[in-house]
């Protein structure tokens, strides 16, 4: 199942990252607006945003630590699987790479079932 990464989707690859990280953040940004603006005393809003930021920050849609070609398809995996991105933003992806990470987005969801 594992074959070699395309050049083209590489390329695609580092150019969409950057982009679904912003989209992911902006969204964080968001909540955590609304999380801001609740009526729970400041110094709630305040730790409880600090742990969200302990948490968010380790997201894939954050940060992707050793971005290159062998951990492409893990960090593509990771970014589905954490719904930051879904089927539909590897459109321009090769049929091969698109029909592999389905394929590991439909395993991984069934083996969540089974626990």
């Amino acid at each position: 199942m594992t074959r070699g990464i395309h050049e083209k989707d590489w390329k695609l690859f580092r150019i969409r990252v950057p982009n679904w990280q912003e989209a992911y953040m902006e969204k964080l940004v968001e909540e955590y607006k609304v999380m801001l603006n609740g009526s729970a005393l400041a110094s709630d809003k305040f730790w409880a945003l600090w742990e969200r930021l302990k948490r968010d920050k380790r997201s894939p849609g954050v940060i992707l630590e050793g971005m290159s070609r062998s951990t492409m398809r893990m960090h593509l995996f990771a970014l589905l699987r954490h719904k930051i991105i879904t089927i539909q933003d590897l459109d321009g992806f090769s049929e091969e790479l698109r029909e592999e990470l389905n394929f590991m987005v439909e395993n991984w969801a069934w083996k969540q079932d089974e626990y």
